[in-house]
């Protein structure tokens, strides 16, 4: 597999402006750490979607509201998998993510 070096480093130049008590080489550790779990989580989000028989776009509670749309009240997600945390202060961890569909969720008006 090939990586995007740009954008693992750019990735990890943000976290270590962002996180002062970071070194760069843990930024930088953590930068690609980041860049394998996309394609693994990118898996097991198809995997599941496949398996509850879901062919509707999904996403996150919080990709949802990125995307300027909240989550109707009552809804209950679609399905769930566990991802691999590779964010800016992740460490590789395990956690587990609820997916809603694109009928269940309406654009917020401001």
């Amino acid at each position: 597999m090939k990586y995007d070096l740009k954008s693992i480093m750019l990735r990890a130049w943000k976290n270590y402006r962002k996180y002062k008590e970071l070194s760069f080489a843990e930024c930088l550790h953590r930068a690609w750490i980041t860049a394998k779990a996309e394609s693994i989580n990118a898996e097991r989000i198809e995997r599941a979607k496949a398996a509850a028989g879901v062919e509707e776009v999904t996403k996150t509670w919080s990709e949802w509201k990125k995307a300027g749309y909240e989550v109707i009240h009552g809804s209950k997600a679609l399905f769930g998998t566990e991802l691999i945390w590779g964010g800016g202060k992740g460490d590789g961890a395990i956690y587990k993510a609820r997916f809603f569909g694109q009928s269940q969720v309406q654009e917020i008006t401001a």
